[in-house]
C-alpha cells in the first residue's frame, strides 16, 4: 500500500474515533482482532516466502490448475488455496493454447516475490508425466536431435534418448545417418534406467514386429498366379530375395529371365522394384516362390513362324558344350548347333575350335519343336554346301586324289575337298587281307583312289584303292610313285645272326 493512502486512511481513522459511536466501535474492534487495516487488505495473497515443493522424481510435482486469464505471453491459472501462478504460451502449440476455464497441468519452477505469483511450467509436467508412463517394449514416438558414430541421439518428450545403429532398421547398420535428424521415428523402448535417467530405443523391434504382422496376414491371403510388386532385398548367386510387403520371396536365377542367367546382378540390383508373379506359396514352411519370366510373354510362342526351317539366322553364342553350341535368337530363345553341324572341313573335338562365346554366327534352321522347346541349327550349312554336286564332281569310276585325313579300324578318311571326305574301307585297300590300316596308309599321306559311289544327300562317298589297282596304268600312291624304289629284302641272315 502506498504511503499516500495510508496516510489518507489513517487521517480516517483518527476522525471516526473522534466521533465513532461507542457500540459500533466495540463491534468493529471485534471483528478485525489484532489486525490493522493494512494487514486486512494483504490476507489472502500468497505468501512473499515460497511454499515447499514436492521432492522431484517421475510423476512428482506435476499439478493441476484452470485458467484464468491468457494475456499476452502470460496464461494465469488459479492453483487453488488463493494461489496464482503463470504459464509461459510459448510452451504450447498454437493450435493446443488453453482457453479460460480450462485445466492445465503444470509443475512449479519457483515463486516471483515481486509480483505475489508461482512461476509455472508445463514442460516439466509432460516430462515427468511422461517418466512416469514410460514403460519397456513400449510404442511410442521420438524425434532424431542428432547422431555420432554409436547411433542417434533422440528425444521423448524432452527425456534424452539412444538408439544404437543397428536398431535403426531392419537389416544392417546404417553408413548415413544424417538424413534422420529432425525426424519423428515410430520405435520401441528396450530398456530404461531410471537412475541414470537413460532410455535405449530400438526402431528395428518395432520394425521386426510390423513385419511378423504382415508377414502372417500377406500368407493368409497370398495365392499361387498372384502378381505383385516387391523390392530386391538381398541377391544370393542361385538368385534374389524380394520383399513383397511383409515377406521374402525368393526369385530363382532360373526364373529371372527366359533368356540364360550365369549371374542374378545381371538381371536385378538390390533396391530394385519389380513386378513379379508368385509360383508356389508354402504356408507351413513359410516360403514363397516368385517368378520375373513369367511377367514377360513366352519367346516361344509363334517361333515356327519367327524361325522357319532352312531359313538362314543371326544369334549369339552364348554356351558351349562337349556336344554343341548354344545360339541365342531372341531373348529367352536359343537353339543348338551339333557338334557335327559345325563345320565340314574337319572332325571337331570340341566346339571351341570353331566358336568361341559371344561370337555372332549365321546358322541354317534345321528343326523346330516348340512343345520341347528346342531349335536345330547348323553353321556349316548356313554357306554353300559342298557335296552339292559331288557326283558331278567326282562321278563314279572316276580317279581322285587326296589326302588321308584320319584313320578308324574299318577304314580311311580321305579328304577331296574342304567338307568333302570320302572313305576308303579296310577290304578296298589291298587284294589282300589287311590286318590294319596302318599296314597300307598312314595319316597325312596322299593316295589314288577309284570313285564307288557318291550319296549327296547322306554325304558319304566311298572310294577304293584295291579296284583302282587293278586298272591298267596304276602307279600306286602318289607317296610311293615319287619315292625311291625299295630295298631287296635278304634271302640269307646276316653273320652273327642279325637280319
Amino acid at each position: 500500500m502506498s504511503d499516500e493512502i495510508k496516510q489518507s486512511e489513517d487521517e480516517k481513522m483518527d476522525r471516526d474515533d473522534d466521533g465513532l459511536d461507542p457500540a459500533l466501535q466495540k463491534e468493529i474492534d471485534e471483528a478485525l482482532g489484532n489486525m490493522s487495516i493494512e494487514d486486512l487488505a494483504d490476507e489472502g495473497k500468497p505468501s512473499a516466502r515460497p511454499r515447499p515443493l514436492a521432492p522431484p522424481g517421475p510423476g512428482e510435482g506435476v499439478r493441476r490448475g484452470t485458467v484464468v486469464a491468457v494475456q499476452g505471453d502470460d496464461i494465469f491459472v488459479d492453483m487453488g488455496l488463493k494461489d496464482q501462478g503463470i504459464l509461459p504460451v510459448e510452451q504450447f502449440d498454437g493450435k493446443d493454447l488453453p482457453a479460460e476455464g480450462h485445466l492445465v497441468e503444470f509443475t512449479v519452477e519457483g515463486f516471483d516475490e515481486d509480483e505475489g505469483l508461482w512461476m509455472l511450467s508445463r514442460e516439466g509436467a509432460i516430462l515427468a508425466a511422461t517418466w512416469d508412463t514410460l514403460r519397456a517394449g513400449q510404442a511410442i514416438e521420438a524425434r532424431v536431435t542428432g547422431h555420432n558414430r554409436g547411433g542417434l541421439e533422440m528425444t521423448i518428450s524432452g527425456i534424452r534418448a539412444f538408439m544404437p545403429v543397428s536398431q535403426i532398421e531392419r537389416f544392417g547398420g546404417v553408413e548415413d545417418m544424417s538424413g534422420y535428424v529432425g525426424q519423428k521415428l515410430a520405435c520401441q523402448v528396450a530398456k530404461i534406467d531410471y537412475g541414470n535417467e537413460n532410455v535405449i530405443l530400438s526402431r528395428r523391434a518395432l520394425l521386426d514386429a510390423q513385419a511378423e504382422q504382415a508377414k502372417a496376414q500377406l500368407f493368409e491371403t497370398l495365392q499361387e498366379g498372384d502378381v505383385v510388386t516387391g523390392t530386391i532385398r538381398s541377391i544370393m548367386p542361385y538368385g534374389a530375395f524380394v520383399d513383397i510387403g511383409g515377406a521374402d520371396g525368393l526369385l530363382h536365377v532360373r526364373d529371372m529371365s527366359h533368356s540364360r542367367v550365369e549371374d542374378p546382378t545381371e538381371v536385378v540390383a538390390e533396391g530394385q522394384e519389380v513386378e513379379v508373379v508368385v509360383l508356389k506359396v508354402d504356408r507351413e514352411e513359410k516360403k514363397i516362390a516368385l517368378g520375373l519370366k513369367q511377367i514377360a510373354p513366352d519367346p516361344w510362342l509363334g517361333v515356327e513362324g519367327r524361325f522357319p526351317e532352312d531359313q538362314i539366322v543371326t544369334g549369339r553364342v552364348t554356351k558351349l558344350m562337349d556336344f554343341g553350341a548354344f545360339v541365342e535368337l531372341a531373348e529367352g530363345l536359343e537353339g543348338l548347333i551339333p557338334i557335327s553341324e559345325l563345320t565340314f572341313e574337319r572332325r571337331v573335338g570340341h566346339p571351341r575350335e570353331v566358336v568361341n562365346e559371344g561370337d555372332m554366327v549365321r546358322v541354317r534352321v534345321l528343326s523346330v519343336d516348340p512343345e520341347r522347346k528346342r531349335v536345330s541349327l547348323s553353321l556349316k550349312r548356313a554357306g554353300e554346301d559342298p557335296w552339292i554336286g559331288a557326283s558331278v564332281r567326282w562321278p563314279v569310276d572316276g580317279i581322285v586324289e587326296g589326302n588321308v585325313t584320319r584313320i578308324a579300324d574299318f577304314g580311311a578318311f580321305v579328304k577331296l575337298a574342304t567338307g568333302v571326305e570320302g572313305l576308303i574301307h579296310i577290304s578296298e585297300l589291298a587284294e589282300n587281307r589287311v590286318h590294319s590300316v596302318h599296314e597300307v596308309v598312314r595319316e597325312g599321306q596322299l593316295v589314288q583312289a577309284k570313285v564307288l559311289s557318291v550319296d549327296e544327300e547322306q554325304r558319304r562317298m566311298s572310294l577304293s584303292i584295291k579296284q583302282l589297282a587293278a586298272s591298267p596304268g596304276y602307279t600306286g600312291t602318289t607317296d610311293e610313285a615319287n619315292s625311291s624304289k625299295p630295298k631287296k629284302r635278304r634271302k640269307k641272315p646276316l653273320k652273327g645272326g642279325l637280319d
